[in-house]
């Protein structure tokens, strides 16, 4: 296995993990961004009041889309173990 094939994979692998938690990170950071504007708004500094709903989307979201990540990564791995004959060189 070269250098070349090591990059390819390790990008390959970096973009399944990307394309698998950016609805997760997605969905905090836009649930985070609106509680704390409503904190600036009502000057409310409470801890919980800005991560129970974050941890509620997040769980939500987690909830929906577990079948479509599982997909994803699934046809990652096969696609990654159908032809190991291009990394055995």
């Amino acid at each position: 296995m070269n250098a070349a094939q090591v990059v390819e994979l390790s990008r390959r692998t970096i973009e399944a993990a990307f394309w698998v938690a950016a609805p997760i990170l997605l969905s905090a950071m836009i649930v985070g961004l609106i509680i704390n504007i409503g904190q600036v708004m009502t000057s409310i500094q409470d801890m919980t009041v800005s991560t129970v709903p974050r941890l509620t989307a997040v769980g939500v979201i987690i909830f929906f889309l577990t079948p479509w990540m599982l997909h994803h990564l699934v046809t990652f791995t096969q696609s990654l173990f159908s032809d190991f004959r291009v990394y055995t060189h």
